[in-house]
C-alpha cells in the first residue's frame, strides 16, 4: 500500500513508524523541513517540504498513485482539505483529523463526509474513552474493546495479592473462568509471553486477557481483588482532554471534580459542567491535594497539557490516598516507560489512542479492526472469515497459525464463544487474534488472498 501522511508531527511520526514496520511505502509532508530531514534519518521515507493543502506538494508526494491518505496537522482545515484532494484524485481511503467538534456534527448544509473525509477522528474524544473504559475495570491496567464491544481485552499488572501469582495456567484455581477468558500474552521483564498450559504466572508480570464483556468484570475482580471500583473521579485541568473527560462521566452519573488554577478556565467549566465541583487551585500544591479528600476508590486523572506536571501530579495524588492515576502525556514512547512505575497506573496518549483508530480503518478488507495495547508488543486483529479464507471449514487445533499468534475469541452469530481446539470455523465467523509483531504481516497476508 502506499500511503501519504500530512504532517510529520507525534502522530504523524509514530503512524508512519507503525506502516514502514509493515513495509508499506510511506510518504509523509510537512511545512518543517528539519522535522522531515530527521525523519528521513530514522525511517525507509520519502518526505515533501510544504504545506498539506497545496495542491503541488500533494502532486509531488504522487496523490495519484496513492491508496491512502491520512491528514493529522494541527489545522483542521489543512487535513479536510487534503483529504479533499485525495479524494478528487482516487485515493481510495482517506483519513483527517479534527480537533473542532462542530465539524463532526451533521448539518443540513454540512457533512465531512461531502468532502471525501472517509474517517474524522478527534483525538480528546479517543482518549477519553479510553479513559473511560480504564475507569470502569479500575484493576486493569487497560482495556479495549472489541468486537463492537461484545468483548475487552485487558491488562493486569499481578501483584502477590492476586490469586494467579505463582500458578500455572494448567492448575488455574478457577476453571471455569477459563471456559471464557482466553490468556493472550504475557510480559516478564520486558519480554513477551505466549502463555501454554505450563506458563507460571509470577508477581510483576503483565498478563493480557481477552473475554465477554460481562465475564471480563468477573475475571478482574477475581484476579484484582485489592482493586475496588471507582465512585468518584479527580481531574487536573479543565482544558481540553479534561473537559471532555468530564462531560462523558457526567452522563455515566459519576461524581467528578476538576481542579484547575487558571480562573477564566474554571468559570468556563462552572458554565459548561451541570453536575461537576470545580475547584479553583493549584493542582500541585500539597494543601490543594489534601483537601481534595481522597478515598480508597477515588481515581485521579490529570489533563494539565504539561506531560511532567500530570505525572508529579499523579505522585502527589498517590501520596494522598487516590487509588488510581493516569496521566495525560503528548509523547506516545512516555507510555510504556511510564507504566513501567509502580507509584503510576497508567498514561494515556492522544496520538497513540487516534493511531489505534486510524489503524483499525485501515486494515484490509478482511483484517477489519485493529488494537494496539500499551505495553503489549504487538496488535489485536479482527479478523471476518469468507468462503475463500484458508481457514473456513477447518478445526482450529488443524489451522496453521503462524508462530506468536494466537485466537482469543470467536462471535459467531452475535454471540461471543472461546475457542477450542475441537471448535470448526466457519464463514462469516469474526475471530480476534493476538499476534507478536513477527507475526502481523503473515496474518495480513493470509486473509489477503
Amino acid at each position: 500500500m502506499r500511503a501519504i501522511i500530512v504532517g510529520a508531527g507525534n502522530a504523524g511520526r509514530n503512524l508512519a513508524i507503525k506502516l514502514c514496520a509493515e513495509k508499506h511505502d510511506v510518504i509523509v509532508t510537512d511545512i518543517d523541513a528539519n522535522t522531515l530531514t530527521e525523519l528521513e534519518s530514522q525511517l525507509d521515507v520519502l518526505t515533501f517540504c510544504g504545506a498539506g493543502s497545496d495542491p503541488e506538494v500533494l502532486r509531488k508526494a504522487g496523490l495519484a498513485q496513492a491508496d491512502l491518505l491520512v491528514a493529522v496537522t494541527s489545522s483542521d482545515d489543512v487535513n479536510i482539505l487534503a483529504c479533499y484532494q485525495a479524494w478528487r484524485a482516487g485515493v481510495q481511503y482517506r483519513v483527517a483529523r479534527v480537533a473542532n467538534v462542530n465539524y463532526l456534527n451533521k448539518y443540513d448544509f454540512f457533512e465531512l463526509k461531502n468532502l471525501g473525509v472517509d474517517l474524522a477522528l478527534n483525538p480528546l474524544t479517543e482518549c477519553a474513552n479510553e479513559i473511560l473504559d480504564k475507569l470502569r475495570l479500575p484493576g486493569a491496567r487497560e482495556v479495549i474493546p472489541l468486537l463492537r464491544g461484545k468483548a475487552l481485552a485487558a491488562g493486569l499488572k499481578i501483584t502477590e495479592a492476586s490469586p494467579l501469582a505463582n500458578v500455572t495456567l494448567q492448575d488455574f484455581p478457577r476453571p471455569e473462568l477459563l471456559e471464557t477468558a482466553r490468556f493472550i500474552g504475557v510480559v516478564r521483564q520486558g519480554k513477551l509471553l505466549i502463555p501454554h498450559g505450563n506458563t507460571r504466572i509470577e508477581v510483576d508480570d503483565e498478563v493480557y486477557v481477552v473475554a465477554p464483556y460481562k465475564e471480563m468484570y468477573d475475571f478482574v475482580s477475581w484476579a484484582s481483588p485489592s482493586c475496588p471500583d471507582v465512585d468518584r473521579v479527580i481531574i487536573s485541568g479543565g482544558n481540553g482532554l479534561g473537559m471532555k473527560l468530564a462531560k462523558s462521566l457526567e452522563k455515566r452519573k459519576l461524581p467528578v471534580v476538576i481542579v484547575e488554577q487558571d480562573e477564566d478556565t474554571a468559570a468556563k467549566c462552572s458554565e459548561e459542567l451541570d453536575k461537576t465541583t470545580v475547584l479553583q487551585a493549584n493542582p500541585l500544591n500539597s494543601e490543594t491535594m489534601k483537601e481534595s479528600e481522597f478515598t480508597n476508590n477515588t481515581a485521579y486523572v490529570a489533563a494539565m497539557g504539561d506531560d511532567e506536571n500530570n505525572i508529579i501530579s499523579c505522585l502527589l495524588a498517590r501520596k494522598n490516598g487516590a487509588r488510581l492515576t493516569i496521566a495525560q502525556v503528548t509523547d506516545p514512547e512516555y507510555v510504556p516507560i511510564i507504566n513501567s512505575l509502580s507509584n503510576l497506573d497508567r498514561a494515556v496518549s492522544t496520538h497513540l489512542s487516534m493511531i489505534n483508530a486510524i489503524l483499525h480503518f485501515i486494515r484490509a478488507r478482511q483484517v477489519e479492526a485493529v488494537a494496539l495495547m500499551h505495553t503489549l508488543p504487538g496488535e489485536l486483529l479482527e479478523v471476518r472469515l469468507s468462503e475463500r479464507s484458508p481457514w473456513s471449514g477447518k478445526k482450529i487445533q488443524d489451522v496453521n497459525i503462524p508462530e506468536g499468534a494466537v485466537i482469543a475469541t470467536i462471535l459467531r452469530d452475535n454471540t461471543v464463544c472461546p475457542p477450542t481446539g475441537e471448535q470448526k470455523l466457519q464463514p462469516d465467523d469474526r475471530l480476534i487474534i493476538f499476534s507478536s509483531p513477527k507475526g502481523i504481516r503473515k496474518l495480513n497476508n493470509i486473509f489477503r488472498k
